[in-house]
C-alpha cells in the first residue's frame, strides 16, 4: 500500500497547493476552513456563496451542511450575512422541501446570535409577512433581545392577517403576556389544538382553575349533532391524553380525526398518511376550486410526511393512482401542479 503521508510530504510546496486547491473548489467546506486559516477580509466563503445562488437542491443543502459544521466549531468568522442570503435565495426560487427552508432559517439565528444585524426585526417581518415563510421567533429571542422583540411587535401591530396573527401569537407567548395570548388565541377558528393550547396556557400561567373551568365548557359544549365519539376524543385532548385520543379517534368523524392526526404527524408521520389520504378523497369529492386546492395542499404534506417517513418513493405510485382516477378534474390537475407537484408521466 503506498504511503501517501510520505508521498505528499515528498511534494514542493507549489504542488501541494495546487493539489489542496483543486480539492477545494470541489470542496465547500475546505475552502471555507482554508479561507479563514488564511486569515483574508473576504467572505469567509466565496465559494458557498456561489453555490447558494445557484438554486440547486443538492448544492443548497451542502451549503448549510457548511455552515452548520462552521456554527459547530464555534467559528468566530461573522456567517450571518451568507446564512441570510441562502434564506432568501430559497425563498426567491421557491424551495420546494419545506425541511430545507426550515434548516437555513434555524441556521441564520444560530449566525445571528454572535453578531445580531440591526435590521433582524424588519427582516423577519418581511420573510414572515412578506414571503409567508413560517418563522420560528423562539431562534431569534437572543439576537433579537428585548428591544428587536419590541420593534418586530410595533411592525406587526400595524399589519393584519394570519401571518401577521401567527407572528403576534409567538410575541406574545415569547413575552409572557397571557391576556394577550388568550385574545388573540379566541379570535382563531375552533379547532381542537387552539382549544388545547387556551388549556396549556391558562395551566402554565399558574391559572389552574381557569384551566378546569375551560376544559369542562370544552367537554360540555359540543354541538347536539357532534358524534358521542367525537366528544369522547375532544375531552381526552382537552385532558392531555394524546394517546387515549389517537386509539379513539378511528369511532370519530373525519374532522375529528384530522384533527388528531395534525397534532400526531411530528412524532409519527407515517400513522397518519392514510388519515390524510381520506381526507384528499373527501376534498376532491367536494368538486369546486376551493376544495381541489385544500386537496393539493394536503398532498404536499403527504408528500413531505412519506420522506419524513423515510419511504419517500410510495408517494409516486399513490400520486399516479389519484391522477389516473381523476385525469378528467382539469381544475384539480391544475391546482396539483400549481402545488409544486410533479406529475407522473405518461
Amino acid at each position: 500500500m503506498t504511503d501517501l503521508h510520505g508521498y505528499l510530504r515528498s511534494l514542493d510546496a507549489e504542488t501541494l497547493a495546487e493539489l489542496l486547491l483543486e480539492q477545494a473548489e470541489r470542496d465547500p467546506e475546505l475552502h471555507a476552513r482554508l479561507r479563514l486559516r488564511a486569515g483574508s477580509g473576504a467572505e469567509p466563503a466565496d465559494l458557498l456563496e456561489r453555490q447558494a445562488a445557484s438554486g440547486e437542491s443538492t448544492k443548497i443543502v451542502a451549503v448549510l451542511d457548511t455552515l452548520g459544521r462552521l456554527l459547530d466549531a464555534g467559528t468566530q468568522a461573522d456567517l450571518a450575512p451568507l446564512a441570510r442570503r441562502t434564506v432568501d435565495r430559497i425563498v426567491k426560487v421557491q424551495q420546494e422541501d419545506p425541511d430545507i427552508l426550515r434548516r437555513s432559517v434555524a441556521l441564520y439565528a444560530r449566525a445571528c446570535a454572535a453578531r445580531p444585524p440591526a435590521d433582524l426585526p424588519d427582516w423577519i417581518a418581511d420573510t414572515a409577512l412578506g414571503h409567508g415563510v413560517d418563522v420560528d421567533l423562539e431562534l431569534f429571542a437572543k439576537p433579537l433581545g428585548d428591544n428587536g422583540l419590541a420593534k418586530l411587535k410595533s411592525i406587526v401591530d400595524k399589519k393584519s392577517g394570519r401571518a401577521t396573527e401567527k407572528l403576534a401569537e409567538q410575541l406574545a407567548e415569547l413575552s409572557g403576556d397571557v391576556n394577550a395570548l388568550l385574545e388573540i388565541l379566541a379570535r382563531q377558528p375552533d379547532r381542537l389544538e387552539v382549544r388545547l393550547k387556551v388549556v396549556r396556557v391558562l395551566r402554565e400561567a399558574g391559572r389552574t382553575a381557569e384551566a378546569v373551568a375551560y376544559a369542562a365548557r370544552v367537554r360540555n359544549g359540543a354541538a347536539p349533532e357532534e358524534k358521542e365519539s367525537d366528544q369522547r376524543v375532544r375531552a381526552l385532548l382537552a385532558d392531555g391524553r394524546t394517546e387515549e385520543a389517537w386509539a379513539a379517534a378511528r369511532q370519530c368523524s373525519l374532522e375529528v380525526l384530522v384533527e388528531v392526526a395534525e397534532l400526531r404527524e411530528q412524532d409519527h408521520p407515517a400513522e397518519v398518511l392514510d388519515v390524510y389520504k381520506r381526507h384528499v378523497d373527501h376534498l376532491i369529492e367536494q368538486k369546486d376550486a376551493v376544495h381541489y386546492e385544500l386537496a393539493a395542499k394536503r398532498l404536499r404534506k403527504i408528500r413531505q410526511l412519506y420522506r419524513r417517513a423515510g419511504i419517500p418513493a410510495e408517494f409516486t405510485p399513490y400520486l399516479a393512482e389519484l391522477v389516473t382516477v381523476h385525469k378528467r378534474k382539469a381544475r384539480l390537475i391544475a391546482e396539483i401542479r400549481q402545488a409544486r407537484i410533479a406529475l407522473p408521466k405518461g
